[in-house]
């Protein structure tokens, strides 16, 4: 992105604030456990907010669907592959897997998935960043892991994906793949600069994925997924809800032109038939 805005404003002077956030230091343990996606942003929020920095980049699965008021996301990019990554040294895909397989992932919504369709793997978690994953699976802690294919080609560690997981096996993370730009709502002047960042048909879907997300008031406690489509101007959602275990897991489907019709109302029909069909009862239980 720096360099597709020093192309576009060769007189621009774009430089880097590199930031830890608290969830990149607190690596020991689960999001659910350490207060949710929200860690990823609020030190970069609140970068924004005292001038230190003008605009935030974020991937928008770890950006919380209700964004703090003064903030608003002024671009978001066109979506990289936003499948599930299996990567193994032995096997692969999941299918290849022998029974009672140990398999690391630090998301509850590809936990769910997971066992809902191989009940018989250990299933644990993994966290830390990247590179200490795929250094855990090289030294046997697991027999694979399963990561996000955006975030290993972003790395330039593509070629450590054996397989990219149907969506119909582990529906993706709402915002997966796609790189948001956030900045302070009375930032008129970033907005123009980096409105040509931005991609429709990706920026579409991911507000129709984060509607039907916050119509679920869906969090890190909650295996959750949503990913939407669009293909000769007619958009697909799918989601779905799910107990940790993945025995008991619900999905939903609708469909919409993009003409006229708001991403929102997509997101919003998707989250009523998943608490049509059960969904609540799921989501009670989990935040309660």
């Amino acid at each position: 992105m720096r360099a597709r805005l020093q192309r576009a404003y060769p007189d621009l002077t774009v430089e880097l604030l590199g930031m830890t956030t608290e969830g990149d230091r607190k690596l020991g343990t689960t999001l659910a456990k350490i207060g949710g996606k929200g860690l990823f942003v609020k030190e970069l929020e609140e970068a924004l907010l005292e001038g230190r920095a003008d605009l935030a980049v974020h991937s928008m699965k770890d950006v919380p669907v209700n964004l703090p008021e003064g903030f608003t996301l002024a671009a978001i990019g066109e979506r990289e592959d936003p499948l599930d990554a299996f990567v193994s040294g032995k096997y692969a895909s999941v299918a290849d897997l022998p029974h009672g397989a140990r398999v690391g992932t630090a998301s509850l919504r590809r936990e769910s998935q997971l066992r809902a369709r191989r009940p018989d793997l250990d299933v644990q978690p993994v966290r830390g960043n990247v590179q200490t994953r795929l250094r855990k699976l090289d030294e046997g802690e697991y027999d694979a892991i399963i990561l996000a294919c955006a975030g290993l080609r972003r790395l330039g560690l593509g070629d450590r994906i054996r397989s990219a997981i149907p969506a119909e096996d582990s529906l993706p993370a709402v915002g997966q793949g796609a790189l948001g730009i956030e900045c302070r709502s009375d930032r008129e002047d970033v907005h123009r600069l980096v409105s040509i960042l931005g991609d429709a048909d990706t920026a579409w879907c991911v507000r129709a994925e984060r509607a039907m997300s916050r119509a679920l008031a869906g969090s890190c406690t909650v295996p959750l997924g949503g990913f939407a489509q669009i293909s000769a101007g007619q958009a697909v959602l799918r989601g779905f809800v799910s107990t940790p275990d993945g025995k008991r897991l619900e999905r939903a489907r609708a469909e919409s032109p993009v003409a006229g019709v708001s991403p929102e109302a997509l997101g919003q029909r998707v989250a009523d038939q998943l608490l049509s069909a059960g969904a609540a009862e799921i989501l009670a239980v989990a935040n309660a």
